[in-house]
């Protein structure tokens, strides 16, 4: 089942699962009362926290938005590190990633993250503990970034940004089972900005009062797997007579439609295959011999045994105008400053 494509609709079946949505609901709810009134305990690590999160179950760009922020903040004297649940790994353990962490311990993204930014960053279930042994692993990190982690309520936060796919945006509107969201519509008005990622030409009610930037996922080229080579377009084996040769197109993402629609944007000509999101590759799953395009996220999974003509499609995050102006004035702020101050 296409999920994505039944949370959007109000079938039967979706009106079968809405008194679930409802118990859902109400345990959200229920959770969230108990935090705000100090029936279960959050704390603080002790540096700025800035949470990058979403409503929806499912892919909205976060984790090529925490790399463009990641470097944004390298780039104005900040030293960030970053925090991540790692989904799609095989343990539960609060881990420090490396270059030499296997995605399977740690998590593709997070992996993905480090080898493009090369900030130090660590994965937990619980968020709290990975930030604290990010910085005792890295002293020197004087901000954190969460990669997701909205609804993780036992770690306090100094900045929320909520990130919307514009394409997509909050399905039916019912929570899960029986839509996609993990809390309702209505937390935006506790976040400080909405972000809209996939803007392209799609149009969405936003809550008024909130600041709403959007940010553009630009192609910057394709990475050889083998040897790190960039190149502005997807080349072809030299034993190759047929131009018109299709590659073969691999995404485990969350959503592969966006992935193939830049192919197609391309002129890439590609034979789409779709592995489940976070999907674990081994050698036998694609054949060395063949040519190969497929995202970041899969690629860092595929280099230990990838072949000669096997590609990943690299990104750039482009935001829009006031977005970087908003964070600056935001970070620069006396509110700002007196929450990072007041550790709670």
């Amino acid at each position: 089942m296409n999920l994505q494509g039944f949370w959007s609709g109000k079938t039967p079946l979706n009106f079968l699962l809405l008194p679930l949505a409802w118990v859902f609901g109400l345990i959200v709810a229920i959770r969230h009362t108990m935090y705000e009134k100090g029936l279960l305990t959050s704390s603080h690590p002790g540096v700025p926290v800035i949470v990058v999160g979403n409503l929806n179950a499912g892919g909205s760009g976060k984790t090529p938005f925490v790399i463009w922020l990641a470097e944004w903040l390298k780039a104005r004297g900040y030293c960030p590190g970053v925090i991540s649940r790692g989904y799609g790994r095989r343990d539960l353990l609060t881990r420090y990633v490396s270059m030499d962490s296997l995605a399977e311990e740690v998590g593709d993204e997070p992996l993905l993250i480090h080898a493009r930014t090369g900030v130090p960053v660590a994965v937990g279930s619980n968020r709290l503990e990975a930030a604290r042994l990010l910085l005792a692993r890295s002293p020197g990190v004087d901000i954190i970034v969460s990669d997701d982690g909205l609804q993780h309520y036992r770690m306090r936060r100094d900045l929320e940004l909520v990130l919307v796919d514009a394409e997509a945006g909050f399905g039916n509107g019912w929570m899960l089972p029986a839509g996609p969201l993990r809390e309702p519509v209505s937390r935006l008005n506790r976040a400080d900005a909405m972000i809209l990622t996939r803007r392209n030409d799609a149009t969405m009610e936003t809550p008024a009062g909130l600041p709403v930037f959007g940010v553009r996922h630009e192609p910057a080229g394709f990475v050889n797997l083998a040897d790190g080579r960039l190149v502005q377009a997807i080349p072809h084996r030299q034993d190759i007579e047929d131009k018109n040769h299709a590659v073969l197109a691999v995404a485990g993402i969350a959503r592969p439609q966006a992935f193939f629609n830049l192919l197609t944007r391309l002129g890439v000509r590609y034979q789409p295959r779709v592995y489940p999101d976070h999907h674990v590759y081994h050698a036998a799953d694609l054949d060395r011999r063949a040519s190969v395009v497929m995202t970041e996220k899969d690629a860092v999974k595929c280099r230990a045994f990838a072949g000669p003509d096997w590609w990943s499609l690299l990104l750039k995050t482009v935001p829009d105008d006031g977005l970087e102006a908003w964070l600056a004035r935001r970070l620069a702020s006396q509110r700002f400053c007196k929450m990072v101050l007041n550790i709670y």
